[in-house]
């Protein structure tokens, strides 16, 4: 076994989270542009998340079964309920209010409305006592002024666009016509619907993570947990697209884009961010703010990726908010690191004060019965 310096071993374990939440936001990155084609082929969101969930239950489940066998808790009523409303909050209403807004849209305008998910779950989290906010600390301020500037951020790129930033490689791409995506004020584009359906996804998706960090405060398997909504919300989306889609013929699928699409989503973004989103949060101790802290890095992807494949248009705005969100990012993260050094320092000032009262108490008894 290979023995590394002591410093080295510290910067990969300190790494780990952040290298698990950026990693995510290039799978959220992929599924948008994959989806995005899928949609604009026409396949129905509701569709598209009832498989997605299928296969991301068979995909995890196995995993669950086996090594969890031994330490699954018992379920419960107030467990069950738990999972069926996360079942609601991830699958049913986030998936596809975000599909429905995402086709009136564009994965980049998309993308940067989701970027309100930290804000919005740092506001949940202090409502529900998971973060604790005081003004006159420094490293608070830092997390609400970052907060404010990723916001303000997202908010310039979708209200201001300003001239086309011509990129080297945009000249020489020439995209499929059924991977474009027309961002010109098309008719069957409705932006204002399509940026109420994202507001909506993206509060219940910071819900989502709440509700995600309590329930795995009880029950403490992750993989079992991750199968148990993926499942839920395969049943709940199954009900949701018989009442929405009356058409048998929209459940049909190929071995085409529509396929990759729902398998992507269900593997990567489903069954394995789930999973990883639990990890972090309960195993690692982060919490729902520190996840979501990272998605803005979602729509810096997805700008890049759609002017490759979509031939997405990238305007003076976007490149401007890009600057302001990671700024903003940088700033939440440092007051979370600073946050995450008072308590440890604080819990080693606690230990060590019980190890020298422990060793510092006298024994009355046995120095009774010696004298």
């Amino acid at each position: 076994m290979i023995n590394l310096p002591k410093w080295c071993s510290k910067f990969i374990i300190n790494s780990k989270p952040y290298v698990a939440v950026i990693s995510l936001q290039f799978g959220y990155a992929g599924m948008n542009i994959i989806t995005k084609v899928s949609l604009n082929r026409g396949m129905s969101h509701y569709v598209l998340v009832v498989y997605r969930h299928a296969i991301a239950t068979a995909f995890i489940a196995p995993f669950a079964l086996i090594l969890d066998r031994n330490r699954r808790p018992k379920m419960t009523f107030p467990i069950f309920m738990r999972i069926f409303v996360l079942g609601l909050l991830g699958p049913v209403i986030d998936q596809n209010f975000y599909y429905a807004g995402l086709k009136l849209t564009s994965p980049t305008f998309s993308c940067a409305m989701s970027n309100m998910l930290p804000a919005m779950t740092f506001v949940l989290a202090v409502i529900c006592r998971m973060e604790k906010i005081n003004m006159k600390v420094v490293r608070c301020q830092a997390k609400v002024i970052g907060t404010i500037v990723t916001v303000s951020g997202a908010m310039l790129m979708t209200l201001y666009k300003g001239p086309i930033m011509e990129m080297v490689w945009s000249k020489h791409i020439h995209p499929r016509s059924s991977f474009v995506t027309d961002t010109t004020g098309a008719a069957d584009k409705d932006w204002v619907k399509g940026s109420i359906f994202l507001i909506i996804a993206t509060f219940a998706w910071a819900s989502f993570f709440i509700l995600q960090d309590n329930t795995l405060q009880t029950y403490r398997t992750e993989l079992s947990l991750t199968t148990l909504v993926c499942f839920m919300g395969t049943l709940q989306s199954i009900v949701v697209t018989f009442v929405m889609e009356r058409r048998l013929s929209v459940w049909a699928i190929g071995w085409d884009m529509n396929l990759l699409a729902a398998a992507y989503a269900g593997i990567v973004t489903s069954s394995i961010a789930y999973y990883l989103q639990g990890i972090v949060m309960k195993t690692m101790a982060r919490g729902p703010v520190f996840v979501t802290s990272f998605s803005p890095l979602m729509m810096i992807i997805v700008a890049i990726m759609g002017s490759f494949i979509l031939a997405e248009k990238i305007y003076l705005g976007g490149v401007l908010g890009s600057i302001l969100i990671v700024a903003g990012l940088y700033s939440v993260l440092w007051g979370k690191h600073k946050e995450s050094e008072s308590q440890r320092r604080e819990g080693m000032s606690v230990n060590n004060t019980a190890a020298t009262t422990t060793t510092t108490t006298p024994l009355p008894v046995e120095e009774h019965e010696a004298v």
